[in-house]
């Protein structure tokens, strides 16, 4: 492979990259910077937010590495293994400013993730994937915190509760981000429910329940 080809590889135009500094980061070095917080990485429940997510360049190879850890643990139980696949998607989080690379990411990611438990489009678990990106990976500015509508940005805080259901709740992303502000201040002895208030919550729900 020649530079002007590799170059390519990491720029989709010159315009992209003079209106929004649009570089993409090569493979290795995402590998070698997801190695510095390896184990995080690696951990199904970890919460990871890419406020510039691109294509998926960081969120992708950060889904496969959670997908080998629920196939070291739960590869013998395919019931559990298909839960914690959706677990680990669920805490992948993106903002990105452009539509296309937006939708990029989640076709990405859901490919990744419906590979792994070949999964059809017709199935439960294609569609509630599909359901889980689309309020997970986000249109939007992460400086200003808004979508491309102006809307204050809001991402769902998925938890899995055991036998089959998980629980999701909402929370504003400038609420979200007030919480290392907390830490060696007077508040920060209270509980995260004492001082963060979800926008919405919603009862359990089944992969059924979140497909449709």
């Amino acid at each position: 492979m020649t530079t002007n080809q590799s170059s390519a590889r990491l720029v989709k135009s010159k315009q992209r990259v003079a209106d929004h500094g649009e570089v993409f980061t090569p493979n290795w070095m995402v590998d070698n910077m997801l190695d510095l917080v390896k184990a995080e990485s690696e951990r199904i429940d970890s919460r990871v937010l890419e406020p510039a997510c691109g294509s998926g360049n960081f969120l992708v190879p950060v889904l496969r590495r959670k997908l080998a850890t629920v196939e070291a643990r739960y590869g013998k139980s395919d019931f559990e293994r298909r839960h914690q696949a959706l677990l680990a998607l669920m805490c992948i989080y993106g903002i990105e400013l452009l539509a296309d690379n937006t939708v990029e990411c989640r076709e990405s990611l859901i490919e990744v993730f419906t590979g792994y438990l070949n999964a059809k489009p017709s199935d439960d678990w294609h569609r509630a994937a599909e359901r889980v990106l689309a309020a997970n990976i986000i249109q939007g500015d992460a400086l200003s915190m808004t979508t491309a509508e102006g809307e204050p940005i809001v991402f769902p805080e998925w938890g899995y509760l055991g036998r089959g259901r998980f629980q999701r709740r909402d929370f504003r992303y400038d609420n979200l981000t007030q919480r290392a502000s907390f830490q060696g201040t007077l508040w920060d002895h209270l509980e995260e429910s004492e001082i963060f208030t979800p926008t919405k919550e919603f009862p359990a729900m089944t992969v059924e329940e979140i497909a449709s």
